[in-house]
């Protein structure tokens, strides 16, 4: 089983090679989607983005203001989760700089930035974003 998903990402991995540049079918909410066949199935494609969030400039604040910009931060990507414009959030559990990633369900790249650039934690500098457009198979979960 672990063998067919390797062989089916590195299938899609090179696929989306040839994809890069091109115009993409844009569905009636206007996402890019595609769907691609292996074997039996047929998988619907749809652009997601990235966003990983980095460690910011302004990590000075005292730890009252800290706690009520990081509730902010949940609060928005709750109700963010609520309007269906991400689908997932967490963060990572190194220390590595990045900080957590967010997954966006937005059309473009221009709203996943717009609406990351909203966070609280964003706007206080205790965080920075990096966004990157992907692809996933609709529906897929993590299990």
């Amino acid at each position: 089983m672990k063998l067919y998903f390797l062989l089916l990402f590195t299938l899609l991995g090179l696929s989306f090679n040839g994809l890069r540049g091109q115009s993409m079918p844009v569905d009636t909410a206007g996402f890019q989607t595609f769907t691609h066949q292996s074997g039996d199935t047929t998988y619907l494609m749809k652009q997601y983005f990235m966003c990983f969030l980095k460690v910011g400039p302004r990590r000075d604040q005292d730890e009252a203001t800290a706690a009520e910009i990081q509730e902010g931060h949940l609060a928005h990507l709750a109700e963010l989760g609520q309007q269906r414009k991400i689908c997932l959030a967490g963060p990572f559990a190194d220390d590595s700089g990045i900080q957590g990633v967010v997954i966006y369900s937005t059309p473009t790249y221009e709203e996943a930035v717009k609406l990351a650039n909203q966070d609280p934690a964003v706007l206080a500098g205790r965080l920075v974003v990096e966004i990157h457009p992907f692809w996933a198979a609709v529906g897929a979960q993590l299990f």
